[in-house]
Protein backbone atom coordinates (compact mmCIF):
# COMPACT_ATOMS: atom_id res chain seq x y z
CA UNK A 1 0.00 0.00 0.00
CA UNK A 2 1.45 3.03 -0.55
CA UNK A 3 0.37 6.67 0.19
CA UNK A 4 -1.74 9.60 -1.13
CA UNK A 5 0.78 11.63 -2.78
CA UNK A 6 3.12 8.97 -3.93
CA UNK A 7 -0.42 7.22 -5.40
CA UNK A 8 -1.12 10.69 -7.43
CA UNK A 9 2.19 11.02 -8.98
CA UNK A 10 2.17 7.92 -10.36
CA UNK A 11 -1.23 8.72 -12.11
CA UNK A 12 -0.11 12.31 -13.38
CA UNK A 13 2.81 10.36 -15.28
CA UNK A 14 0.30 8.92 -17.61
CA UNK A 15 -1.92 11.23 -18.00
CA UNK A 16 -1.06 12.71 -21.82
CA UNK A 17 -1.67 15.92 -22.55
CA UNK A 18 -4.85 15.55 -24.86
CA UNK A 19 -4.86 17.71 -28.32
CA UNK A 20 -5.97 21.18 -29.00
CA UNK A 21 -8.86 21.97 -31.13
CA UNK A 22 -10.61 24.94 -32.81
CA UNK A 23 -13.62 25.76 -30.08
CA UNK A 24 -16.34 28.99 -31.16
CA UNK A 25 -16.07 31.36 -29.08
CA UNK A 26 -19.88 31.28 -28.21
CA UNK A 27 -19.30 27.87 -27.29
CA UNK A 28 -16.05 28.11 -25.12
CA UNK A 29 -17.31 28.67 -21.52
CA UNK A 30 -16.33 25.67 -19.46
CA UNK A 31 -13.25 24.73 -22.00
CA UNK A 32 -9.51 25.03 -20.84
CA UNK A 33 -7.45 27.22 -23.44
CA UNK A 34 -4.75 25.37 -25.23
CA UNK A 35 -2.28 27.99 -25.95
CA UNK A 36 -2.39 32.06 -24.61
CA UNK A 37 -4.07 34.39 -26.56
CA UNK A 38 -2.74 37.80 -27.54
CA UNK A 39 -4.25 40.71 -28.75
CA UNK A 40 -4.95 41.15 -32.30
CA UNK A 41 -5.94 45.23 -31.67
CA UNK A 42 -5.29 47.57 -28.35
CA UNK A 43 -8.48 47.82 -26.38
CA UNK A 44 -9.93 51.14 -26.95
CA UNK A 45 -9.25 50.88 -30.10
CA UNK A 46 -9.46 54.84 -30.46
CA UNK A 47 -9.38 57.66 -27.99
CA UNK A 48 -12.98 57.89 -27.05
CA UNK A 49 -14.97 60.13 -24.82
CA UNK A 50 -15.83 58.60 -21.00
CA UNK A 51 -19.13 60.66 -20.98
CA UNK A 52 -21.67 62.58 -22.74
CA UNK A 53 -20.48 66.44 -23.35
CA UNK A 54 -17.83 68.48 -25.08
CA UNK A 55 -14.49 67.48 -26.71
CA UNK A 56 -12.13 70.11 -27.22
CA UNK A 57 -8.30 70.80 -27.43
CA UNK A 58 -6.13 71.93 -24.56
CA UNK A 59 -2.60 73.08 -25.44
CA UNK A 60 -2.34 74.05 -22.00
CA UNK A 61 -5.29 73.75 -19.35
CA UNK A 62 -8.32 75.51 -19.83
CA UNK A 63 -9.91 77.61 -17.34
CA UNK A 64 -13.36 77.74 -15.83
CA UNK A 65 -15.17 80.63 -17.77
CA UNK A 66 -13.61 80.34 -21.10
CA UNK A 67 -15.99 80.34 -23.88
CA UNK A 68 -15.87 78.34 -26.92
CA UNK A 69 -17.74 77.35 -30.45
CA UNK A 70 -19.32 74.21 -30.86
CA UNK A 71 -18.06 73.29 -34.57
CA UNK A 72 -19.61 70.26 -34.95
CA UNK A 73 -21.24 66.92 -33.24
CA UNK A 74 -19.80 62.92 -32.81
CA UNK A 75 -21.72 60.19 -32.02
CA UNK A 76 -20.63 56.70 -30.90
CA UNK A 77 -19.83 55.24 -34.04
CA UNK A 78 -19.41 57.85 -36.11
CA UNK A 79 -15.95 57.59 -38.53
CA UNK A 80 -12.78 59.56 -37.49
CA UNK A 81 -13.12 63.38 -38.30
CA UNK A 82 -10.95 66.08 -38.33
CA UNK A 83 -11.48 68.90 -35.42
CA UNK A 84 -11.64 71.63 -37.72
CA UNK A 85 -11.08 74.63 -34.65
CA UNK A 86 -11.19 78.09 -36.20
CA UNK A 87 -8.24 79.84 -35.94
CA UNK A 88 -8.65 82.56 -33.68
CA UNK A 89 -10.22 79.93 -30.57
CA UNK A 90 -10.66 76.35 -29.41
CA UNK A 91 -13.14 75.20 -31.02
CA UNK A 92 -15.56 72.54 -29.03
CA UNK A 93 -17.56 69.54 -30.40
CA UNK A 94 -20.72 67.23 -29.04
CA UNK A 95 -19.62 64.40 -28.09
CA UNK A 96 -21.37 61.32 -26.95
CA UNK A 97 -20.34 58.55 -24.40
CA UNK A 98 -18.10 56.13 -25.92
CA UNK A 99 -17.76 58.43 -29.72
CA UNK A 100 -13.99 59.15 -31.29
CA UNK A 101 -12.81 61.61 -30.61
CA UNK A 102 -12.22 64.22 -33.73
CA UNK A 103 -8.56 64.77 -34.97
CA UNK A 104 -6.91 67.24 -32.35
CA UNK A 105 -8.93 67.51 -29.57
CA UNK A 106 -8.14 65.57 -26.27
CA UNK A 107 -10.38 66.56 -23.34
CA UNK A 108 -13.85 66.08 -22.62
CA UNK A 109 -15.97 67.96 -20.24
CA UNK A 110 -19.41 66.83 -19.07
CA UNK A 111 -21.72 68.63 -20.48
CA UNK A 112 -23.66 69.02 -16.77
CA UNK A 113 -20.09 71.35 -16.07
CA UNK A 114 -20.77 73.83 -19.22
CA UNK A 115 -23.45 76.30 -19.54
CA UNK A 116 -24.79 76.45 -23.05
CA UNK A 117 -24.60 79.95 -24.33
CA UNK A 118 -25.97 80.19 -27.83
CA UNK A 119 -27.69 77.48 -29.94
CA UNK A 120 -28.38 76.81 -33.76
CA UNK A 121 -31.43 77.50 -35.66
CA UNK A 122 -31.88 73.91 -35.83
CA UNK A 123 -31.59 73.41 -31.96
CA UNK A 124 -28.23 72.39 -31.44
CA UNK A 125 -25.09 73.70 -29.37
CA UNK A 126 -23.29 76.80 -31.21
CA UNK A 127 -21.33 78.13 -27.80
CA UNK A 128 -20.73 77.10 -24.22
CA UNK A 129 -19.14 78.66 -21.62
CA UNK A 130 -16.96 75.99 -18.82
CA UNK A 131 -17.90 75.63 -15.48
CA UNK A 132 -14.50 73.99 -14.82
CA UNK A 133 -10.83 73.57 -15.28
CA UNK A 134 -9.94 71.48 -18.24
CA UNK A 135 -6.92 69.28 -18.53
CA UNK A 136 -5.86 67.22 -21.60
CA UNK A 137 -7.03 63.38 -20.93
CA UNK A 138 -10.11 64.48 -18.87
CA UNK A 139 -12.74 62.22 -19.37
CA UNK A 140 -11.10 60.74 -22.36
CA UNK A 141 -10.81 56.75 -22.24
CA UNK A 142 -6.99 56.42 -24.47
CA UNK A 143 -5.89 53.97 -27.20
CA UNK A 144 -5.17 50.74 -25.59
CA UNK A 145 -5.92 51.67 -21.57
CA UNK A 146 -7.62 48.49 -21.63
CA UNK A 147 -5.30 46.30 -23.42
CA UNK A 148 -2.27 47.08 -25.65
CA UNK A 149 -2.04 45.52 -29.24
CA UNK A 150 -0.56 42.12 -28.68
CA UNK A 151 -0.21 41.92 -25.05
CA UNK A 152 -1.43 38.27 -23.65
CA UNK A 153 -4.86 38.73 -22.08
CA UNK A 154 -5.62 34.81 -21.44
CA UNK A 155 -2.80 32.44 -20.23
CA UNK A 156 -2.99 28.96 -21.54
CA UNK A 157 -4.70 26.43 -18.84
CA UNK A 158 -7.18 28.83 -18.14
CA UNK A 159 -11.10 27.52 -18.07
CA UNK A 160 -12.75 29.92 -20.22
CA UNK A 161 -15.73 31.77 -17.75
CA UNK A 162 -18.67 34.62 -19.09
CA UNK A 163 -15.71 37.11 -18.04
CA UNK A 164 -13.19 35.90 -20.35
CA UNK A 165 -15.72 35.64 -23.01
CA UNK A 166 -17.01 39.53 -22.84
CA UNK A 167 -13.02 40.13 -23.37
CA UNK A 168 -12.26 38.33 -26.42
CA UNK A 169 -15.62 38.99 -27.96
CA UNK A 170 -14.48 43.07 -27.35
CA UNK A 171 -11.19 41.92 -29.38
CA UNK A 172 -13.05 40.64 -32.10
CA UNK A 173 -12.61 36.95 -31.16
CA UNK A 174 -14.45 34.25 -33.09
CA UNK A 175 -12.71 31.66 -32.73
CA UNK A 176 -9.99 30.25 -30.21
CA UNK A 177 -8.24 27.05 -29.55
CA UNK A 178 -9.09 24.73 -26.48
CA UNK A 179 -7.76 21.36 -25.25
CA UNK A 180 -9.65 18.21 -26.44
CA UNK A 181 -12.11 17.22 -23.98
CA UNK A 182 -11.09 14.38 -21.91
CA UNK A 183 -13.31 11.55 -23.23
CA UNK A 184 -14.36 9.15 -20.01
CA UNK A 185 -16.33 5.82 -20.43
CA UNK A 186 -17.41 4.59 -16.70
CA UNK A 187 -18.62 0.39 -16.14
CA UNK A 188 -20.09 -0.19 -13.06
CA UNK A 189 -20.42 -3.61 -11.40
CA UNK A 190 -22.27 -5.17 -9.36
CA UNK A 191 -25.82 -7.23 -10.18
CA UNK A 192 -27.56 -6.07 -7.16
CA UNK A 193 -27.15 -2.48 -9.11
CA UNK A 194 -31.13 -1.25 -10.39
CA UNK A 195 -30.51 1.14 -13.40
CA UNK A 196 -34.24 1.92 -13.97
CA UNK A 197 -35.83 3.98 -11.21
CA UNK A 198 -39.47 3.78 -13.24
CA UNK A 199 -39.68 0.66 -11.67
CA UNK A 200 -40.27 -0.84 -8.04
CA UNK A 201 -37.35 -2.02 -6.74
CA UNK A 202 -36.92 -5.80 -6.59
CA UNK A 203 -35.74 -7.67 -3.14
CA UNK A 204 -32.14 -7.43 -2.79
CA UNK A 205 -31.08 -4.82 -4.83
CA UNK A 206 -30.29 -1.15 -5.04
CA UNK A 207 -30.98 1.65 -7.27
CA UNK A 208 -28.07 2.81 -8.95
CA UNK A 209 -26.37 6.03 -8.17
CA UNK A 210 -22.78 5.59 -8.34
CA UNK A 211 -23.23 6.22 -12.05
CA UNK A 212 -25.44 9.14 -12.44
CA UNK A 213 -23.29 10.97 -9.94
CA UNK A 214 -20.52 10.22 -12.25
CA UNK A 215 -21.91 11.00 -15.34
CA UNK A 216 -22.98 14.38 -13.23
CA UNK A 217 -19.24 15.34 -11.26
CA UNK A 218 -17.48 14.21 -15.06
CA UNK A 219 -19.54 16.31 -17.12
CA UNK A 220 -19.13 19.15 -14.56
CA UNK A 221 -15.59 18.79 -14.45
CA UNK A 222 -15.24 19.24 -18.06
CA UNK A 223 -15.49 15.53 -19.62
CA UNK A 224 -17.45 13.99 -22.40
CA UNK A 225 -18.48 10.77 -20.34
CA UNK A 226 -18.78 8.21 -23.88
CA UNK A 227 -20.96 5.19 -22.07
CA UNK A 228 -22.19 4.70 -18.45
CA UNK A 229 -22.94 0.79 -18.31
CA UNK A 230 -23.57 -1.42 -15.69
CA UNK A 231 -22.23 -4.68 -16.00
CA UNK A 232 -22.59 -8.28 -13.61
CA UNK A 233 -20.27 -9.72 -10.79
CA UNK A 234 -18.58 -11.80 -13.60
CA UNK A 235 -15.17 -10.97 -15.41
CA UNK A 236 -16.50 -12.03 -18.95
CA UNK A 237 -18.93 -9.11 -18.99
CA UNK A 238 -16.79 -6.18 -17.40
CA UNK A 239 -13.88 -7.27 -20.02
CA UNK A 240 -16.22 -6.70 -23.12
CA UNK A 241 -17.30 -3.58 -21.26
CA UNK A 242 -13.22 -2.68 -21.00
CA UNK A 243 -12.93 -3.59 -24.60
CA UNK A 244 -15.85 -1.19 -25.81
CA UNK A 245 -14.42 1.35 -23.80
CA UNK A 246 -10.92 1.17 -25.67
CA UNK A 247 -12.51 0.65 -29.31
CA UNK A 248 -14.34 3.56 -29.22
CA UNK A 249 -11.71 5.50 -28.23
CA UNK A 250 -11.14 6.87 -24.24
CA UNK A 251 -8.54 8.55 -22.68
CA UNK A 252 -9.73 7.21 -18.93
CA UNK A 253 -11.85 4.34 -18.18
CA UNK A 254 -13.70 5.02 -14.44
CA UNK A 255 -15.21 1.25 -13.14
CA UNK A 256 -16.58 1.12 -9.19
CA UNK A 257 -17.00 -1.99 -7.38
CA UNK A 258 -15.30 -5.21 -7.34
CA UNK A 259 -11.85 -4.33 -6.34
CA UNK A 260 -11.23 -4.97 -3.21
CA UNK A 261 -10.21 -8.93 -1.70
CA UNK A 262 -13.46 -10.40 -1.83
CA UNK A 263 -14.44 -13.43 -3.99
CA UNK A 264 -16.69 -11.00 -6.20
CA UNK A 265 -14.00 -8.78 -6.37
CA UNK A 266 -12.70 -9.66 -10.05
CA UNK A 267 -11.08 -6.61 -11.48
CA UNK A 268 -7.60 -6.72 -10.36
CA UNK A 269 -7.22 -10.33 -12.05
CA UNK A 270 -9.34 -8.77 -15.06
CA UNK A 271 -7.36 -6.16 -15.42
CA UNK A 272 -4.39 -8.38 -14.91
CA UNK A 273 -5.40 -11.04 -17.77
CA UNK A 274 -5.62 -8.23 -20.61
CA UNK A 275 -2.09 -7.54 -20.29
CA UNK A 276 -3.12 -4.17 -17.95
CA UNK A 277 -0.23 -2.23 -16.07
CA UNK A 278 -1.06 -2.05 -12.84
CA UNK A 279 0.62 1.29 -11.24
CA UNK A 280 -1.24 0.45 -7.90
CA UNK A 281 -4.13 -0.83 -5.88
CA UNK A 282 -4.44 -0.12 -1.99
CA UNK A 283 -3.54 3.48 -0.91
CA UNK A 284 -3.42 4.47 2.56
CA UNK A 285 -6.85 7.11 2.29
CA UNK A 286 -10.07 6.64 3.69
CA UNK A 287 -12.35 6.10 2.25
CA UNK A 288 -11.51 4.07 -0.45
CA UNK A 289 -8.38 2.52 0.34
CA UNK A 290 -8.76 -0.18 -2.29
CA UNK A 291 -8.31 2.34 -5.24
CA UNK A 292 -6.71 0.59 -7.68
CA UNK A 293 -4.85 2.05 -11.14
CA UNK A 294 -3.62 0.71 -14.33
CA UNK A 295 -2.68 1.40 -17.69
CA UNK A 296 -3.64 -0.77 -20.95
CA UNK A 297 -0.73 -1.39 -23.61
CA UNK A 298 -1.39 1.50 -25.78
CA UNK A 299 -4.76 2.17 -24.30
CA UNK A 300 -6.26 4.60 -21.62
CA UNK A 301 -5.67 4.72 -17.97
CA UNK A 302 -8.04 2.90 -15.71
CA UNK A 303 -8.81 4.26 -12.40
CA UNK A 304 -11.20 1.06 -10.45
CA UNK A 305 -13.07 2.91 -7.37
CA UNK A 306 -14.15 0.99 -4.35
CA UNK A 307 -18.42 0.72 -4.97
CA UNK A 308 -19.10 1.86 -1.80
CA UNK A 309 -20.62 5.93 -2.85
CA UNK A 310 -18.07 7.82 -0.48
CA UNK A 311 -15.26 5.94 -1.96
CA UNK A 312 -16.21 6.72 -5.23
CA UNK A 313 -16.87 10.58 -4.49
CA UNK A 314 -13.32 10.72 -3.10
CA UNK A 315 -11.90 8.92 -6.17
CA UNK A 316 -13.42 11.54 -8.45
CA UNK A 317 -12.31 14.42 -6.33
CA UNK A 318 -8.76 13.77 -5.30
CA UNK A 319 -7.60 11.22 -8.02
CA UNK A 320 -9.84 11.66 -11.52
CA UNK A 321 -9.98 15.95 -11.30
CA UNK A 322 -6.27 15.95 -10.96
CA UNK A 323 -5.42 13.60 -13.76
CA UNK A 324 -8.39 15.54 -16.18
CA UNK A 325 -6.64 19.13 -14.71
CA UNK A 326 -3.46 17.56 -16.09
CA UNK A 327 -4.77 16.25 -19.26
CA UNK A 328 -6.09 20.34 -20.24
CA UNK A 329 -2.92 21.42 -19.56
CA UNK A 330 -4.18 22.84 -15.95
CA UNK A 331 -1.92 22.70 -12.92
CA UNK A 332 -3.15 21.78 -9.35
CA UNK A 333 -5.65 23.91 -7.50
CA UNK A 334 -4.79 26.27 -4.83
CA UNK A 335 -4.66 25.25 -1.51
CA UNK A 336 -7.25 26.70 1.17
CA UNK A 337 -7.72 26.72 4.77
CA UNK A 338 -10.13 26.79 7.79
CA UNK A 339 -10.03 26.54 11.23
CA UNK A 340 -11.69 23.35 12.65
CA UNK A 341 -14.78 23.80 15.21
CA UNK A 342 -14.24 20.12 16.85
CA UNK A 343 -11.90 18.17 17.83
CA UNK A 344 -10.87 15.35 15.84
CA UNK A 345 -8.92 12.21 15.72
CA UNK A 346 -7.72 10.54 12.84
CA UNK A 347 -6.35 7.35 12.34
CA UNK A 348 -2.03 7.28 11.58
CA UNK A 349 -1.15 6.32 9.05
CA UNK A 350 -4.08 7.34 6.75
CA UNK A 351 -4.98 10.50 4.71
CA UNK A 352 -8.39 11.27 5.62
CA UNK A 353 -11.31 13.06 3.26
CA UNK A 354 -14.03 14.42 5.73
CA UNK A 355 -17.33 16.08 4.85
CA UNK A 356 -17.57 19.29 6.07
CA UNK A 357 -19.74 22.21 6.42
CA UNK A 358 -18.21 25.88 6.34
CA UNK A 359 -19.17 28.83 7.61
CA UNK A 360 -17.60 32.34 8.26
CA UNK A 361 -17.83 33.98 11.73
CA UNK A 362 -18.19 37.34 12.87
CA UNK A 363 -14.81 38.00 11.93
CA UNK A 364 -14.46 36.80 8.87
CA UNK A 365 -12.58 33.74 9.21
CA UNK A 366 -13.73 30.70 7.54
CA UNK A 367 -14.68 27.23 9.94
CA UNK A 368 -15.05 23.90 9.01
CA UNK A 369 -17.75 21.53 11.30
CA UNK A 370 -16.84 17.97 10.54
CA UNK A 371 -19.98 15.53 11.28
CA UNK A 372 -19.26 12.79 13.17
CA UNK A 373 -21.32 10.72 10.68
CA UNK A 374 -18.87 9.62 8.15
CA UNK A 375 -19.54 6.16 7.50
CA UNK A 376 -18.29 5.75 3.62
CA UNK A 377 -22.62 4.37 2.67
CA UNK A 378 -24.23 7.22 3.86
CA UNK A 379 -25.43 9.69 0.79
CA UNK A 380 -27.18 12.47 2.57
CA UNK A 381 -23.80 13.78 4.51
CA UNK A 382 -22.26 14.19 1.44
CA UNK A 383 -25.32 15.93 -0.46
CA UNK A 384 -25.36 18.56 2.71
CA UNK A 385 -21.85 19.39 3.16
CA UNK A 386 -19.99 22.02 1.78
CA UNK A 387 -16.85 20.79 1.15
CA UNK A 388 -13.59 18.10 1.92
CA UNK A 389 -11.67 18.51 4.92
CA UNK A 390 -7.92 16.66 4.51
CA UNK A 391 -6.15 15.60 7.02
CA UNK A 392 -2.89 14.16 6.19
CA UNK A 393 -1.56 10.89 7.28
CA UNK A 394 0.98 12.42 9.90
CA UNK A 395 -1.79 15.03 11.04
CA UNK A 396 -2.53 13.62 14.90
CA UNK A 397 -5.12 14.25 16.80
CA UNK A 398 -6.56 17.74 15.73
CA UNK A 399 -8.10 19.79 18.33
CA UNK A 400 -10.66 22.38 17.47
CA UNK A 401 -9.11 25.76 16.18
CA UNK A 402 -6.54 23.58 14.07
CA UNK A 403 -6.26 25.06 10.99
CA UNK A 404 -7.02 22.41 8.17
CA UNK A 405 -6.92 21.97 4.39
CA UNK A 406 -10.00 22.52 2.34
CA UNK A 407 -10.81 21.13 -1.43
CA UNK A 408 -14.36 21.84 -2.55
CA UNK A 409 -16.72 19.17 -2.47
CA UNK A 410 -16.88 19.27 -6.57
CA UNK A 411 -13.91 19.62 -8.82
CA UNK A 412 -14.36 22.61 -11.23
CA UNK A 413 -16.93 24.47 -8.36
CA UNK A 414 -16.20 26.24 -5.60
CA UNK A 415 -16.33 25.57 -1.70
CA UNK A 416 -19.72 26.41 -0.46
CA UNK A 417 -19.68 29.34 2.11
CA UNK A 418 -22.65 29.76 4.40
CA UNK A 419 -22.86 32.94 6.16
CA UNK A 420 -21.62 34.07 9.43
CA UNK A 421 -23.70 32.47 12.75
Amino acid sequence: MIDYVQALQRILAHAAPLPAQTCALAASPGRILASAIRSPIALPSFDNAAMDGYALRTREPLSAGSEHAVHGSQAAGDGARASAAGASEIGAWEIMTGAQLPAGLDAVVAVERTELLEVHVDGTPARIRLLDPLAAGDNVRTTGADVARDATVVVAGTRIESPHLMLLAALGMAQIEVVRCPRVAIICTGKELQNDATRPLESGRIHSSNGPYLVAALAAAGAQVLSCVTVDDTAITFADALQHAVDVGTDLIISTGAVSMGRYDFVPDTLRRCDAQLLFHHVAIRPGKPLLCATLANGPLILALPGTPMAVAVGVRFFVAPVLRAMAGQGSEPTLHAVLDMPWQPKPGLRHFLRASLHLDLDGYLHAAVPSQQQPFLIRPFAEADAWVVLPEDAGDCAAGTRVEIVSLEPGLPPRIRSPH
